[in-house]
């Protein structure tokens, strides 16, 4: 827990030349109680605010969508802030001298309970959070942006709305964030249309059938139909400079890293900080992917400003995080939130020729210099294969063959995870089958020890372990070889990236005109194959896809009762128990091998756990002191098949 002291609001001045202008602290308390976290001691919390002001004439501002229609200060500053958090070691020069900072997703905080409450700060880092999203609600426990507005503009906004439950009234808006207003709400050329697919005609639904209330939500009193995707294209006005979010991230961490020394809240910083990482999971991965892509790795003065990142379950996605009105929220998924500006051309760090366009580019070749260029590690689950887009990141832009990786980059596959990690013992929710409960956070660990290793000391870090074209252990939807297993359905539609035509002005001023967007050819999209018993063959395989006790997959169906149940549940994957004997699944007609046919006892099980989680120690996916933990939970896990 944490000990509250008792402070007035502090305004701490940080000394010019520095987009970063002030950090007013509000409250500074100690962490669970001034415990002692390994060599680093004891931490203190300190939270406020942070207060920004940039030039719109520098060469580094100039990418920011829209920064020249903001307003400015008499100094000429375009001026804005940002909420501030940070976990730091109370004496600096006990921690491992580098920023840990996590881009936090819609607002919450995920790092801790990703890596374990307490081990980044055993291992010695200074946490960080800021705020950079504009529209996340109000809230105390969570990180906002305050942005300033272009005045005056008016543009499109597209609200898409996938219920699960006949639902009478719903926001605009992307799940909790807020939305834009809509301009004139009781215009009747406004038409809100319903389909049962992305890629299936849209259809009006009847203007006296809907209304908009407050400016921000759509009303249906028949009820909105389960399973169904509607959408409104509407126009509002008077747009944030979405793009200062990724600027105050960029100021923030620069100013850490490079700060004129002064009695700051970080001590002497510039000389207890030398490394900054950046941590960012699904949206935030996605974030990160964006930073590199527009050139906000590298600060005003031209240094770099993170010297690694861990950009874990982002797929091949970027997102709305520096156009005019865009919904940073949204994101892409094969049922959900559908041609958003996400899964879109460059998928690879190095470039490629898009055939179609013409257009060659890559996200580190568009706007980063090679000096700016953090080392990598991109990390995604099976989900991110069938509903990210995942296999763009590594395979040519046909689908043909392997790409080539960026010498800085490495790419691991987590063999049979889902997008998160689910709940143990296992759920259905609204899905057909159980929610996979594999944990791949013990191999985020090595992966954070080996990419500090990488950047500090220049060790290799872990060879990348992902699926190939060359090997076959990537492939088609219709190759993937899964077994047919009673009462599970293999998916038939999957998550795709498409050419998609916003506008003439998207791509060089970030201004959408074309909504909804014109749809032109898909992506070829590749999968990871599987072994007899429908678990993938290639990547890092955890000892409960390397010795298992059931299928692990990415994928989940969506349950009869919310509608569309041909459709892939958002970010789930499936846990399918072999049976516990052969009798069991001689009855059962499972092609798998029972529990008894694989292992003699429960010990003969856990010795097999066992030399499976040392081979990945050897290999360094898996620290040595994570082993009884994996030990404990394939335990746990037996318990649970064998009831």
């Amino acid at each position: 827990m944490l000990k509250h002291a008792s402070v007035a609001f502090i305004c701490i001045p940080v000394l010019l030349p520095a987009a970063l202008l002030r950090i007013e602290v509000s409250e500074r308390s100690d962490v669970q109680d001034g415990k002692a976290f390994a060599s680093a001691g004891a931490y203190e919390r300190i939270v406020g605010k942070a207060y920004f002001g940039v030039d719109p004439n520098l060469p580094a501002n100039k990418i920011i969508a829209d920064i020249a229609r903001a307003p400015r200060n008499a100094d000429g500053l375009v001026e804005f802030s940002a909420d501030f958090d940070c976990m730091k070691p109370r004496d600096p020069g006990h921690g491992n001298h580098a920023v840990l900072f996590e881009v936090s997703n819609r607002g919450f905080k995920g790092m801790p309970g990703t890596f374990g409450d307490d081990f980044p700060m055993e291992q010695g880092y200074t946490l960080v959070w800021l705020g950079w999203e504009f529209d996340v609600p109000p809230g105390p426990a969570l990180l906002h942006l305050y942005a300033p507005v272009a005045q005056g503009i008016t543009g499109l906004v597209r609200a898409e709305i996938t219920p699960d439950h006949r639902d009478t009234r719903r926001s605009l808006g992307d799940r909790s964030q807020l939305a834009y207003p809509v301009l004139n709400p009781d215009d009747n050329a406004l038409t809100l249309t319903v389909r049962d697919h992305p890629d299936s005609a849209r259809q009006a639904v009847a203007r006296e059938a809907w209304h908009i209330e407050a400016g921000t939500h759509i009303v249906m009193p028949a009820g909105f139909e389960p399973g169904k995707i509607y959408e409104l294209v509407y126009t509002s006005k008077d747009p944030p400079i979405v793009g200062l979010g990724p600027a105050a991230v960029r100021d923030l961490i620069s100013f850490l890293k490079y700060g004129i020394a002064a009695d700051t809240i970080l001590g002497d910083h510039h000389d207890i900080i030398k490394r900054a990482y950046g941590f960012g999971i699904s949206q935030s991965g996605r974030f990160l992917r964006t930073f590199v892509y527009y050139g906000f790795n590298q600060d005003e003065q031209g240094r770099r400003v993170f010297d690694g990142m861990m950009v874990h379950v982002a797929g091949a996605g970027r997102g709305s995080f520096n156009h005019r009105f865009a919904q940073a929220s949204r994101d892409g998924h094969p049922f959900l939130n559908t041609f958003y500006p996400t899964d879109i051309f460059p998928f690879t760090d190095l470039a490629e020729t898009d055939a179609e366009t013409g257009i060659t580019d890559g996200l580190l070749t568009h706007a980063t210099p090679p000096a700016a260029v953090p080392k990598i590690f991109y990390t995604n689950t099976s989900y991110e294969y069938y509903g990210r887009s995942a296999s763009l990141i590594h395979t040519t832009i046909d689908g043909a063959k392997d790409a080539p990786i960026a010498p800085t980059t490495r790419i691991y596959f987590l063999t049979g995870c889902q997008h998160g990690p689910g709940r143990f013992p296992p759920e259905r929710w609204d899905a057909q089958n159980l929610e996979n409960p594999n944990n791949y956070r013990w191999t985020l660990r090595a992966l954070l020890v080996a990419l500090d290793r990488w950047v500090k000391d220049g060790e290799e870090p872990p060879p990348s372990r992902y699926p190939k074209i060359a090997d076959g252990s990537l492939t088609t939807l219709r190759a993937v070889a899964f077994p047919k297993l009673p009462g599970v359905q293999f998916p038939t539609r999957i998550q795709q990236a498409w050419h998609v035509d916003y506008g003439e002005e998207f791509r060089s001023a970030g201004i959408v005109t074309i909504e909804p967007p014109k749809v032109g050819s898909a992506f070829p999209m590749r999968l990871p194959q599987v072994d007899a018993d429908g678990n993938e063959t290639a990547g890092i395989r955890m000892p409960a896809t390397a010795v298992p006790l059931a299928t692990y997959t990415g994928w989940n169906l969506r349950s009869a009762a919310i509608g569309a149940p041909d459709e892939l549940y958002s970010m789930t994957g499936s846990f399918i128990p072999f049976a516990r004997t052969k009798a069991e699944r001689v009855q059962a007609g499972d092609p798998r091998l029972s529990v008894e046919e694989r292992y003699a006892d429960k010990q003969a099980y856990l010795d097999k756990v066992q030399t499976a989680a040392g081979d990945l120690v050897k290999a360094r996916y898996l620290l040595e002191g994570d082993v009884p933990l994996v030990v404990a939970r394939a335990s746990a896990e037996w318990d649970l098949v064998m009831k």
